[in-house]
């Protein structure tokens, strides 16, 4: 890929070790891109995205936040907590701030409408980073955002109270269209093992 740059001049990018999922709207005329996200192949950090784009035209649809979740299905079907690659733009970190505030709070109230085999209900960091596919810091970094990690009594605890709930039922019930999972036709490649693309 070459990219032109007015300061710099021409970029040269290599996109070979990428992997690029692109989104289309469909209607009568075709197939239209509204959005894209790349992936590196082979990602030492386990980043599960490289660069993310909403075309302008598109912005303030939803596409991003699909995008996003899609990235973090993926990394489900791949048994591997996932990571946007850092650091964030100002609107990538509010893309994803969003995102995993929903991702966390949603995946919290999902753990207490279970029944519990203990009271009161015990859910550690690594078992919430395991229900959602995402790394600790993000993870950490969402529930100290929403103010809800607290320490007492000589260990670190989460406080939901009917107020978050509330904003989080209402957020979500603005969000029309979601991923879902059980459609998905997708297998990992272990592109280690395939030498050079």
């Amino acid at each position: 890929a070459v990219v032109s740059t007015q300061s710099t001049g021409t970029l040269y990018y290599d996109t070979d070790p990428f992997l690029f999922y692109v989104m289309t709207e469909f209607d009568q005329h075709g197939l239209h891109m509204v959005g894209y996200f790349s992936k590196e192949k082979e990602s030492s950090e386990d980043y599960n995205v490289a660069c993310i784009l909403t075309l302008p035209c598109h912005q303030k649809k939803g596409y991003g936040r699909l995008l996003i979740e899609f990235s973090y299905l993926l990394s489900q079907v791949e048994g591997k907590l996932g990571s946007p690659e850092k650091p964030l733009s100002d609107l990538g970190l509010l893309s994803y701030r969003s995102y995993w505030s929903n991702a966390v709070l949603e995946g919290l109230i999902q753990f207490m409408d279970e029944p519990a085999p203990e009271k009161p209900p015990s859910l550690t960091i690594m078992e919430l980073c395991d229900r959602l596919c995402m790394k600790k810091e993000d993870v950490i970094s969402t529930l100290q955002h929403l103010s809800l990690i607290h320490y007492y009594k000589g260990q670190y605890v989460i406080c939901l109270n009917n107020e978050i709930l509330e904003q989080h039922r209402k957020s979500m019930s603005r969000k029309k269209v979601r991923i879902d999972g059980k459609f998905l036709r997708w297998q990992p490649k272990d592109w280690s093992k395939r030498g050079k693309w």
